[in-house]
């Protein structure tokens, strides 16, 4: 399986990249907090590490650790404007369940 992205979240995150004037591509992963135990992280990665997975959708690299990978194996990343917020939409075919506010889940 793999991480991807959708054409709307590439086009986002190369916008940024571009507006920073740095970057080879994005890091996802996760972290142990919240109700339900883990929540997304979402970083900018200027130099990779070597134990790094690297996966490349529509032109834009992600780069995951392999702690988080079997976690998020298989999830795909959309970009959403809803009213006057805007975000990264996760897609993930492992969650379980997700806690009422949205900030976290589980496996």
């Amino acid at each position: 399986m793999a991480i991807t992205l959708t054409e709307k979240a590439a086009k986002h995150v190369s916008r940024f990249i571009d507006k920073r004037g740095k970057g080879i591509g994005l890091r996802f992963g996760v972290r142990t907090t919240g109700c339900s135990g883990l929540a997304y992280k979402l970083e900018y990665v200027d130099d990779s590490s070597e134990e790094d997975q690297v996966f490349e959708s529509h032109g834009i690299k992600v780069f995951v650790d392999p702690k988080s990978l079997p976690y998020i194996d298989g999830t795909e990343l959309d970009f959403a404007r809803e009213g006057l917020n805007e975000g990264f939409k996760f897609h993930n075919p492992n969650v379980k369940d997700e806690c009422g506010c949205g900030e976290s889940f589980r496996i």
